[in-house]
């Protein structure tokens, strides 16, 4: 399967999700805000879909999506953005770096896996 980039401060958040994602066959790396997910991202040029939150220390989500776009080997990666926040304002902001789909937490793995399969798929 693909491997997937998981970027959020939360480990509880990190470790629902990576096991919804291991358990569907997914290889998943991990940054712990966004400058760690830049240097994962770096240490793991065939990643396939990157999951960030907004709200992160040292990094938002979407600076880390701007600065990954930036890259010619993540330029079309899909970046799904998992956060509380949902204002038109960040979304739009979220939109102009990148940002596919944006997710608004609670994280339901339910919900959320047939997406990224939908996305990974396309």
């Amino acid at each position: 399967m693909a491997k997937i980039l998981i970027v959020d401060d939360s480990e509880t958040l990190r470790i629902q999700l990576r096991e919804a994602l291991e358990a569907a066959g997914h290889v998943v790396v991990e940054g712990v805000d966004g400058a760690d997910g830049l240097k994962v991202a770096a240490a793991h040029q065939d990643i396939k879909m990157v999951i960030t939150d907004f709200n992160m220390p040292q990094m938002d989500g979407v600076t880390m999506a701007s600065k990954l776009r930036e890259q010619a080997n993540f330029s079309k990666v899909p970046i799904l953005m998992l956060t509380t926040e949902a204002t038109p304002d960040i979304k739009a902001a979220g939109k102009s770096a990148g940002i596919l789909a944006w997710i608004v937490k609670p994280l339901v793995p339910s919900k959320v896996m047939p997406a990224i399969e939908k996305v990974l798929n396309r």
